[in-house]
């Protein structure tokens, strides 16, 4: 049985889609039931609180489970730092959405799972780009002593 918060983050998902250009984006899935779910984040900075998720999107191939965590997932990540969003784990998922049945506790856990890479993947992206400009200052003979 699924409680009342489950059946409308099914029928009413916040937050699907895909956001053109994500800064991160995480996917996984289970092999076993065949679920897929893919995080889509942007991330801005504030002075207070520093990185912190500003959009969230996803898009999920699976059951009423699925598509329940992966938009109570968004719901919970927007707007926190990185940090924040990162400790979420698939026990703060279920309780917020007012429990899972036991065999559809794997959802929750697939979307903290989605979330932890997205936030992985933007920051390898960033430490790329970072080590890029370093390669082209270096180009242009910024690191040269006088």
């Amino acid at each position: 049985m699924y409680s009342k918060k489950v059946m409308d983050h099914f029928t009413n998902p916040r937050n699907m889609g895909v956001i053109k250009d994500p800064d991160g984006i995480g996917e996984v899935g289970n092999p076993v039931c065949g679920d897929i779910m893919k995080i889509f984040i942007k991330v801005a900075r504030k002075p207070n609180i520093g990185e912190f998720i500003s959009d969230i999107k996803f898009q999920t191939l699976g059951c009423g489970s699925a598509i329940a965590t992966s938009s109570m997932i968004t719901e919970l990540a927007k707007g926190r730092s990185l940090k924040q969003a990162g400790e979420i784990t698939r026990d703060n998922v279920a309780s917020e959405l007012d429990g899972l049945p036991p065999e559809k506790m794997h959802c929750s856990n697939l979307a903290a799972d989605a979330l932890k890479k997205a936030i992985k993947n933007y920051k390898r992206k960033k430490k790329e780009g970072r080590n890029a400009e370093r390669k082209k200052e270096k180009k242009r003979g910024g690191d040269r002593k006088i």
